[in-house]
């Protein structure tokens, strides 16, 4: 026998407990209003509400048969963990590796992914940070329609193939991050209305009505929430939260739900004696996100860094459109705006949204700001799915790479950008309603077709192509021109270590000088001077100072002087 509880203020007379297809009556709770309780027996079961049909439990640790199915109880303490000497480590001075479980390999499960981590060790990086995990329809997808917040998707290998994983990558010194979406719930296989008020009409978002954080019934919605996100950390003794959007978290009450949020996180970091944290991604442009709680913020770690990212998008492109008009005007510029004061919207205008944007960031706090060349929404989001790589030479990507592993921010990649892998990553479905799977299909053309593109080019989500295409090809880190930048990849990371002054996270010590039109950059760091020449020829770059050792090179770097002397795309680590 086991106690079954569930929040069901939605149930008028009766909630009843299926175990094996029996029914068992529970009892309201009368200290907890809109709780229902009582004892049946050990099994897979689903709750029934005055009547109606079986239904997945809101907080259910396991979907065996995916997210409308019936639930099955997990045994967290029965796992066993290895004595990994493993205590975790803070965020700063860290490189992030973003991944996707199903696409990091052709198999597309945890054990899989668990066979390439010395890969990542190799890297040098620090922590893999998993795109999120949750039950979803079908077998392949993105995750972020993900739906029971408390499981993990089945054919990735449920809860047992996430402990292990995150055990092994532990006992190889790597730190997990996990990305969980708090801000909307998948088209399908959602019950939550059914039970309570898990949403409500006072906001709207781009995904309908808003998740309930302030209206009636608000409290439990953030408990639900909160023991989501400690669960992960405690249960599976995840590093790390990345939340997904969250100035989608619509939310009018004096205490924030981040704020409320990050305090229990660090209440559970003192419990546990290990470092935890949580990074957001936030489109506001605010150092409210990350500012401390006793100082009015929300406490969070850390946050992505889109406008560094839009910077060097268009420096190495030359794109223009969209949110990357505002950046494209003066692209280097804006390359040195955001390494040295960290937003490039930080109060004046912005012209894709036709006003005002963002507020200056604290110059000291660098390091809260995660800084990358690719991710997967700005690889995923495009019409093909095309990363930096397909139009780009081994040059300007090596010397994206290293104004990224240089920079006062916390640096992450996106898996494949060190090989500079030629596999697109796409937008990929596979959902079993079929009217949902046209819908999103004809959307997404829709969507591509208003800016340009033919319908048949886009492609298309629900087939099974289009997430073979994104799978990557792990053939070709062997095989040249990729070998070569996952050389450099592994010396600027391993630089990055050696020499402080290349994570030092004090913005206002970083000085940047460049020529928009001969397409050179330097970026000045403590001693040493990032040399970086986009231009179409060779160029001289004015260090400052007598360059005394080149400390590492992708193209190629004559010095002479105060002058560096780089071939067109190249880039130099110059010590004066």
């Amino acid at each position: 026998m086991r106690t079954y509880e569930v929040w069901a203020p939605a149930a008028a007379e009766r909630v009843e407990v299926e175990v094996g297809g029996e029914r068992h009556a529970l009892a309201r709770d009368g200290a907890r209003p809109g709780w229902w309780h009582g004892g049946a027996p050990t099994g897979d079961y689903a709750f029934r509400l005055d009547g109606g049909p079986p239904l997945p439990d809101p907080r259910s640790p396991r979907q065996p048969y995916g997210p409308d199915g019936p639930s099955r109880p997990v045994d967290h303490a029965a796992f066993s963990w290895s004595r990994t000497g493993w205590r975790g480590r803070p965020l700063p001075g860290a490189v992030l590796y973003e991944l996707h479980i199903g696409t990091f390999t052709a198999a597309g499960t945890f054990q899989a992914a668990t066979e390439r981590l010395d890969h990542l060790v190799e890297l040098g990086v620090d922590f893999v940070e998993l795109m999120p995990v949750c039950p979803f329809p079908g077998r392949h997808g993105w995750g972020y329609d993900g739906v029971s917040l408390w499981a993990v998707h089945e054919p990735y290998g449920g809860p047992e193939g996430l402990k292990r994983f995150v055990d092994a990558a532990h006992r190889k010194g790597l730190g997990v991050v996990l990305d969980v979406v708090h801000n909307h719930l998948g088209p399908s296989g959602n019950h939550l209305p059914r039970f309570g008020p898990y949403f409500t009409d006072r906001h709207h978002t781009p995904w309908g009505s808003a998740v309930n954080l302030d209206a009636p019934g608000s409290d439990e919605v953030r408990d639900y929430l909160i023991g989501s996100a400690l669960a992960w950390l405690r249960d599976y003794r995840i590093d790390g939260l990345r939340l997904d959007a969250v100035h989608a978290l619509a939310d009018d009450r004096a205490v924030h739900f981040l704020e409320q949020l990050s305090g229990a996180v660090d209440r559970l970091a003192v419990a546990t004696n290990r470092p935890l944290f949580l990074v957001a991604e936030s489109d506001l442009n605010s150092p409210r996100t990350t500012a401390p709680r006793e100082a009015g913020g929300q406490g969070l770690t850390a946050q992505w860094s889109d406008d560094f990212h839009h910077a060097l998008h268009t420096a190495l492109t030359g794109e223009s459109q969209g949110y990357y008009g505002d950046f494209a005007r003066a692209p280097l510029a804006a390359v040195a705006k955001t390494l040295s004061r960290g937003f490039f919207h930080d109060g004046g205008r912005s012209s894709f949204r036709g006003r005002g944007h963002g507020r200056p960031f604290p110059p000291a706090g660098g390091h809260r700001l995660l800084g990358y060349l690719q991710t997967h929404d700005q690889v995923g989001n495009r019409a093909l799915g095309d990363r930096i790589s397909a139009g780009l030479g081994p040059g300007p990507l090596a010397a994206g790479a290293a104004l990224v592993l240089t920079s006062p921010f916390t640096p992450m990649l996106f898996m494949g950008e060190e090989w500079g892998a030629t596999t697109p990553w796409q937008y990929f479905t596979d959902h079993t309603d079929p009217d949902l799977a046209e819908a999103v299909r004809q959307g997404r053309r829709r969507e591509f077709t208003e800016h340009g593109w033919q319908a048949g080019e886009v492609p298309d989500p629900q087939e099974p192509a289009t997430v073979l295409r994104s799978v990557l090809d792990w053939t070709e880190p062997r095989r040249a021109p990729h070998a070569g930048l996952l050389a450099w990849y592994r010396t600027l990371i391993r630089l990055r270590r050696a020499r402080p002054e290349l994570s030092d996270p004090d913005l206002a010590a970083v000085r940047v000088e460049y020529d928009e039109a001969a397409r050179w950059l330097v970026v000045h760091r403590g001693p040493y001077r990032v040399a970086v020449n986009l231009g179409p020829g060779a160029a001289e770059v004015p260090l400052g100072a007598a360059g005394r050792e080149t400390v590492a090179s992708f193209g190629g770097c004559g010095l002479d002087g105060t002058v560096a002397r780089l071939a067109a795309g190249s880039v130099a680590v110059v010590r004066t």
